[in-house]
């Protein structure tokens, strides 16, 4: 799972938490016409390994299969449903390079263009040695930038400041001065400032990403459950699950749904997208069935490059993982109090989204438990 890294002394951290301000909806999930008991028993294992909740929908041969387990909502006892809003994470990034994708399809954005060309000088200006990147270097990860959330007084402003929302800028600023990490064009590392670059680029050539993000996307495909650059008065405050951090790594979770909120508010293309798991595999579907992009775009989406030990990983916003000996395409995302997963697997022919509502980018032993369940559930999945 692609997630970014806080390292801080978590323990000195004291925040304040307002649960009391959320409230879940519940779910009456829809009956599975070709339910899985395996995977259902799976599910209700990782929940007892201390995650909160887990959800996962599976499309195969035209239907949807709905599984769910454990709590949306711990304090008020409303159990997990597939209608219930999810973060996506860092799935966002496959969403917002689809748009520079159908950007590049309408003669406005070259990919192998230097990204100069398409940022306006204030941006240009925080970033190191520019003319040396290009927008598909940012799109596949190979563009040496510094990772904004990994430095230190970010982590610092963003653990002592929990209530507050930080602005895109202001997030960029975090890498300015800073030399680039390896030569552009040199290899892969993944990397959240790439997306957030991305998301201005994009905002200076549309004008406004997101309403251009909400007609070639949300609006194309009628997502009326997905939203994106959310705010206090965003409608998916009114579905969303609740969000939950093991903060010392002691296998004791506490409630952070307000932190995360606004955690999330703050970001922009590499993060910042709320789905139910429907309307996330309805967009992975019309992804892969061509109803988005053009062939050639989505063969340009599958150039992967390769790790360090060769192995391809990463295309044009599209991660090529490998779940119980099966490739999948599409992507993951983890943050402070939640983890998902969108692939699709070619060789069955199957869309899966999977999503719990507990932290993930900072160590637990809870996450330790998880993972063997987790391959366990591919291996129901893709058997």
């Amino acid at each position: 799972m692609k997630t970014y890294a806080i390292s801080i002394l978590l323990s000195i951290f004291c925040m304040q938490v307002h649960a009391q301000d959320w409230s879940v909806r519940a779910c009456a999930d829809k009956p599975n016409e070709a339910a899985n008991p395996a995977l259902q028993d799976a599910l209700e294992t990782l929940v007892k390994t201390g995650i909160p909740g887990a959800v996962a929908v599976v499309y195969k041969k035209g239907k949807l299969e709905h599984y769910a387990a454990g709590y949306a909502s711990i304090e008020d006892r409303v159990p997990m449903g597939t209608c219930q809003g999810h973060y996506l994470q860092s799935i966002a990034k496959l969403y917002l390079a689809v748009t520079v994708m159908q950007l590049s399809e309408m003669g406005k954005v070259e990919l192998d263009q230097k990204i100069g060309q398409y940022l306006p000088a204030e941006v240009l200006d925080l970033l190191p040695d520019s003319q040396q990147i290009t927008v598909r270097m940012l799109l596949n990860h190979t563009s040496g930038l510094p990772e904004y959330n990994d430095v230190p007084l970010y982590v610092t402003r963003l653990l002592q400041n929990p209530d507050r929302v930080f602005e895109p800028m202001e997030l960029l600023g975090y890498v300015n001065s800073k030399k680039l990490d390896f030569e552009p064009g040199s290899r892969y590392s993944y990397r959240n400032t790439n997306y957030l670059v991305l998301a201005l680029m994009m905002d200076h050539l549309t004008l406004d990403h997101v309403a251009f993000m909400k007609t070639q996307i949300f609006d194309k495909l009628g997502l009326q459950n997905t939203f994106y650059r959310i705010s206090p008065a965003s409608p998916a405050k009114e579905a969303i699950v609740q969000s939950y951090w093991d903060r010392f790594s002691d296998g004791k979770i506490e409630n952070i749904s307000q932190f995360q909120w606004n955690n999330v508010a703050s970001m922009i293309g590499d993060d910042g997208i709320v789905s139910t798991p429907e309307d996330a595999i309805l967009f992975l579907r019309a992804l892969m069935e061509g109803r988005l992009i053009s062939e050639n775009s989505l063969r340009e989406m599958k150039s992967w490059v390769k790790t360090a030990k060769g192995v391809e990983e990463y295309g044009l916003g599209l991660d090529l993982g490998r779940f119980a000996g099966q490739e999948g395409m599409g992507h993951s995302g983890g943050g402070l109090g939640s983890g998902t997963q969108l692939y699709y697997f070619p060789e069955k022919d199957l869309y899966v989204f999977m999503g719990i509502n507990l932290g993930t980018v900072t160590a637990s032993p809870i996450h330790e438990k998880a993972e063997e369940i987790l391959e366990h559930i591919y291996q129901v999945l893709l058997k």
